[in-house]
């Protein structure tokens, strides 16, 4: 084990545990520390905001010299991050990785991503094309997320939580970014809603883009 490396992480560890402002924490996973979790809160004035957002951390061996590797713990709805995996792309995270960046820093770069997309450029090509085609649902469908899986409360001014969030359980049609109309159209021809919810998610049935695929197309896809 590098003495180096550890003091580095070490100190890290503490600096953050002393700075109260960006309320950005790391903490050791079964007391190593070179593998952590770390957390912030989500930008204000996004989809995001109000939520808890945790990231695995693991520290390579030859840190600082190469990128951490980092993954969301917690799902975020977001074209730069995997909604199955929690996977990351990000420049600094791979070639754009430098020594006098650190966890915290990065934890920043992170959080500055849920304030700006790079949807030509994604991790989850579906939800770019989401993002793309209906930049209005493509937010309503990040909120129902964070108040999903990150904690956030309702919107302001809502006296409920968006709709699709009730009593801390969602509605898959509300987090697919799809209306339950569209959805119910296919359900009442007998298929079964977990499958046209897929089915319509792949062909990113939303906005103007529902009028460019036909109801014979989908059911083809539906028949599979």
């Amino acid at each position: 084990m590098s003495e180096a490396r550890l003091r580095r992480i070490q100190k890290e560890i503490s600096d953050c545990q002393k700075d109260k402002l960006t309320r950005i924490t790391l903490t050791p996973v079964d007391n190593s520390p070179f593998h952590l979790i770390g957390a912030f809160d989500g930008p204000s004035g996004t989809p995001y905001e109000g939520g808890r957002y945790e990231v695995d951390i693991i520290v390579p061996d030859s840190y600082p010299f190469q990128p951490v590797k980092m993954k969301f713990v917690t799902k975020v709805y977001h074209p730069n991050i995997s909604s199955a995996s929690g996977a990351i792309c990000l420049d600094i995270l791979k070639d754009a990785w430098s020594p006098v960046l650190t966890l915290k820093s990065t934890l920043i770069s992170l959080q500055s991503l849920l304030c700006d997309p790079q949807p030509n450029d994604p991790q989850d090509a579906e939800v770019a094309k989401h993002y793309l085609t209906s930049r209005a649902s493509f937010e309503q469908t990040a909120r129902h997320w964070a108040q999903a899986y990150a904690g956030a409360p309702a919107t302001q001014g809502d006296a409920q939580p968006a709709k699709g969030v009730k009593a801390g359980k969602a509605d898959p049609v509300a987090l697919a970014g799809l209306e339950e109309k569209h959805v119910k159209q296919f359900e009442d021809l007998g298929f079964e809603r977990g499958k046209i919810i897929d089915v319509l998610k792949r062909f990113n049935y939303r906005g103007t883009n529902v009028g460019k695929v036909t109801a014979d197309r989908v059911v083809e896809e539906l028949l599979k």
